[in-house]
């Protein structure tokens, strides 16, 4: 490339996060571009070689840097892309020999595969090559020496090369990325809205309190020391380019490494990384040293409910963290009070400081308690999340932020008045339902028992106490609720149970509740495995609170399965719909007259019956005499030849499983159903026939052909009598005249 090449302007095309173009914009300009069109996801602009030389090495918030050889407006067919990479003269900017790979992205209604989009522009520089007399290059896809960047959208093509090589975020310092780390240029967007650079000037302090793998305090170092952020990178795109001016490059690198020098000794602003993850903050250490910055960011272990300032700000300065925001519901019982935490902690230590929350949740944002002065759009990979930036209120100064450190000062819960109205008033009638149940709690032993149940209609949950934990179902809101105001009931809910109910977050379990078919009602929503032991009655049942809709324990059934046992001793139990087999415990361990005789247990889920398995195990009840069968109940009652004293018969609502021959709806099906189980119940036996069908009606055919006792009114402990349409539950016997 002639001097007169190298300062005459080029254009240019920088890539970054969608969100992000305005900041680069404003970017490329200060390092001596001309933005002449923002696009998304990018910006095109003007300048000399030395200007895009800089921006690679200098921008925090590029992704990519590339040299524009072709802008074309329709370009739709193969032909027409490879004629377009046929017409740049190659020979100016791959050297005989250079390895190659093409980066194709987007499509068009002819070229719907990036594979086939970047073969075509392969081809095109191959021809082109040919005719110049060059040797075609050689395609290496993992570490070429020269990358072509693609994109094709609507017909409109931009081609060119690749300056950066690999992504300009990937800074060289994240080997140990820790959990669910920023990305380095989203980090530094971050704080560039926060205003970092211009408080890093002042030489404000920086804390991160939920700093994980460190990225978004270790981009806040770089930035106040002036070293550029891709100093330590060894090979960029434009080292394998003909056009490469490498004296250029190493002055630009050499003036970086100065500056560098000079900022690492003039750093004014304190670096604060806390974490209370001790493999998170080991990462952070190691990426800080790789980053070249490990004196400049004082890590230290800690949860937020007990940070405090540290001793040596004097000034108020930036709060800016990342804390995670619960992409699954069931995460959310930790979260809320954790936002609530910083809320509390920032209100108390931090007066006037300025904090800068990135949330994917707005209304977690709002557990904080603290108002958003501006609020910026981010993508986080596929998520949208904000910025809240916030102005903690310096009228709230704490006596005690004078001394101590960071991780020492004991939490202290807030004082109801920081909960809404609604959210008092939950936890008001959960205070009330426990002192309705004492008694009751007390003589009958139980340790899980519903607490809440819709009671008041806006907070449409569940709450029920299994020990020392407690499951909460949400109940799906109709279409006519809205949903943002249903979140924030949620959100209500999380934030006192904790208080209400004496019990740690990790130990709150949340699910949404909705009608399930098919699969649906035996997938897993996790995987952890976590299960523990509960006692009901004389038995130990297993539990899971975490990876199922259910939890292995209907507790509206509780009186069933003790009628259950104190029918069962001696007789022949058949279980039908067996779930995990909780009802057979009860039937098998009996009462002081003893248990049932044997007993078979039938459900169609390998699932649910190896947990069956598992209880009857954990209760030392011998499975020869008890067994457990996998087939279909309509099925195994058809060709079943046995005979039973007690058949407990609790089907689901509605099924349609594949497993299944035929799909299930009980009231349609239940008067078959019930004349299948007759069929196998002994002349003075007795089948209780229970379902959750909200508006059951038992078909008359069956109050004619058996005598039928309508025992539904009985089966309701007090911690369900609120709802005494909960279930259905009949007691079924042959008639003597029959």
């Amino acid at each position: 490339m002639s001097e007169h090449q190298k300062k005459d302007a080029m254009i240019l095309f920088a890539t970054c996060p969608k969100g992000n173009e305005e900041l680069l914009a404003a970017e490329i300009g200060s390092l001596g571009g001309q933005a002449t069109k923002s696009t998304v996801a990018g910006v095109y602009f003007q300048a000399a070689l030395e200007v895009a030389y800089r921006a690679c090495l200098w921008s925090r918030l590029a992704n990519r840097i590339v040299l524009c050889l072709a802008r074309e407006e329709g370009v739709e067919r193969p032909e027409a892309l490879q004629a377009v990479a046929r017409r740049i003269d190659w020979t100016q900017h791959l050297a005989p020999g250079t390895t190659l790979a093409v980066d194709f992205h987007g499509q068009s209604e002819h070229i719907r595969h990036t594979r086939f989009g970047a073969q075509t522009v392969k081809d095109g520089v191959v021809d082109a090559l040919r005719e110049a007399g060059q040797e075609r290059p050689r395609v290496e896809l993992r570490q070429p020496d020269m990358r072509l960047y693609v994109h094709l959208h609507r017909g409109r093509l931009t081609l060119g090369i690749d300056l950066a090589g690999t992504s300009l975020h990937q800074r060289g310092y994240r080997r140990d990325p820790g959990h669910a780390p920023l990305k380095e240029n989203l980090a530094a967007a971050l704080l560039v809205r926060a205003d970092w650079p211009a408080r890093a000037k002042r030489g404000e302090p920086l804390i991160d309190p939920l700093c994980g793998s460190g990225t978004l305090v270790i981009e806040a170092g770089l930035m106040a020391a002036d070293i550029a952020p891709n100093l330590n990178r060894e090979r960029f795109g434009f080292h394998g380019w003909a056009g490469h001016d490498n004296v250029l490059w190493r002055e630009l690198k050499r003036e970086a490494e100065a500056r560098a020098s000079i900022g690492r000794r003039r750093i004014k602003s304190k670096l604060y990384g806390v974490d209370q993850s001790p493999q998170a903050l080991s990462a952070a250490k190691s990426n800080a040293m790789r980053a070249g910055i490990p004196a400049l960011i004082d890590f230290r272990g800690g949860a937020v409910a007990r940070l405090r300032r540290p001793e040596d700000c004097d000034e108020p300065g930036l709060m800016i963290t990342n804390p995670p925001y619960g992409e699954r519901i069931g995460e959310l019982p930790e979260l809320v009070p954790l936002y609530a935490d910083l809320g509390e902690r920032a209100r108390r230590e931090f007066p006037g400081w300025t904090l800068a929350l990135f949330t994917g949740n707005p209304e977690l944002g709002h557990r904080t308690g603290l108002r958003a002065r501006k609020q910026y759009v981010f993508k986080n990979g596929a998520l949208d999340c904000k910025l809240l930036l916030i102005d903690v209120p310096a009228n709230d100064v704490s006596e005690s932020s004078a001394s101590g450190t960071l991780e020492q000062a004991p939490s202290k819960p807030e004082s109801a008045s920081r909960h809404s109205e609604g959210a008092q008033m939950f936890a008001n009638r959960l205070e009330k339902n426990r002192k309705r149940l004492k008694k009751w709690l007390k003589q009958s032993g139980e340790s899980c028992y519903r607490l809440y149940d819709a009671d008041m209609p806006e907070y449409a949950l569940a709450v029920d106490v299994y020990g020392d934990r407690v499951h909460v179902q949400e109940y799906a809101p109709p279409k006519s609720v809205d949903a943002a105001q249903a979140q924030r009931r949620l959100m209500d809910a999380l934030g006192v149970i904790p208080e209400v109910l004496e019990v740690r977050p990790d130990r709150i379990y949340l699910k949404q509740r909705e009608r399930q078919t098919g699969k649906a009602q035996y997938q897993k929503r996790d995987s952890s495995g976590e299960r523990f032991q509960v006692r009901e009655g004389s038995a130990l049942l297993w539990v899971n609170l975490r990876d199922y809709l259910d939890t292995g324990l209907f507790l509206d059934h509780r009186p069933v399965r003790r009628r259950i046992a104190e029918m069962a001793a001696g007789k022949r139990f058949l279980n039908l719909f067996c779930y995990t087999g909780a009802a057979t415990v009860q039937a098998a361990l009996g009462n002081e007259k003893g248990g049932a005789s044997d007993s078979v247990s039938v459900d169609l889920s390998n699932t649910y019956l190896e947990w069956a398995r598992d209880n009857l195990a954990l209760n030392r009840i011998d499975p020869s005499r008890h067994r457990v069968v996998r087939e279909d109940c309509f099925h195994w009652l058809e060709t079943a030849g046995s005979e039973f004293d007690l058949i407990f018969l609790d089907p689901p609502t509605f099924s349609n499983s594949k497993k299944m021959e035929e799909s299930l709806d009980i009231q349609r099906d239940h008067g078959r159903l019930v004349d299948l189980a007759m069929a196998r119940l002994a002349p003075e036996g007795t089948l209780i026939f229970s379902n959750n069908q909200r508006r059951f009606k038992l078909d008359d055919g069956v109050r004619e052909r058996y005598a039928v006792e309508d025992i539904s009114a009985q089966t309701f402990d007090p911690d369900f009598q609120r709802r005494p349409n909960l279930h259905h539950c009949f007691l079924i016997r042959h008639r003597e005249d029959a």
